[in-house]
């Protein structure tokens, strides 16, 4: 596997797996409404501002509905996301997959993160203007 390190505040490096990235970059840079940018040192992807989804190690950390989470953790190569040793999220996972092609077959939970997370930032949007 092809590793990034990039080094963040002088202090720890944020390893990832390139092939992830790249093959995310073509899943999801195709959408209009999806920008690419950085978290913690790590490629992620927004929608309306809004983080959905990260390159993380050798998986990709994804934001979903609770409901949703729960019942794909235990799946096979889903995980929950506790990026760098922090506690369980309850909305997000972390998917694992062998090979980086792979993750062509969760479009659907990519879909899914990006409609909740738009929902979500739509909701805020309209609150903050009342």
């Amino acid at each position: 596997m092809l590793k990034t390190e990039i080094e963040i505040s002088g202090m720890t490096k944020a390893k990832y797996n390139s092939r992830i990235k790249e093959t995310l970059d073509s899943i999801l840079l195709e959408l209009p409404e999806v920008t690419s940018g950085k978290m913690f040192g790590y490629p992620a992807y927004y929608v309306r501002k809004r983080l959905f989804a990260c390159v993380y190690e050798d998986g990709i950390g994804i934001k979903v509905p609770e409901d949703l989470a729960k019942e794909l953790i235990g799946r096979q190569g889903i995980i929950n996301f506790q990026p760098m040793g922090r506690a369980k999220m309850r909305e997000w996972i972390q998917i694992n997959r062998e090979n980086p092609s792979d993750y062509y077959k969760d479009k659907e939970i990519l879909k899914a993160s990006i409609e909740y997370v738009s929902k979500n930032a739509k909701q805020e949007s309209s609150k903050s203007k009342r």
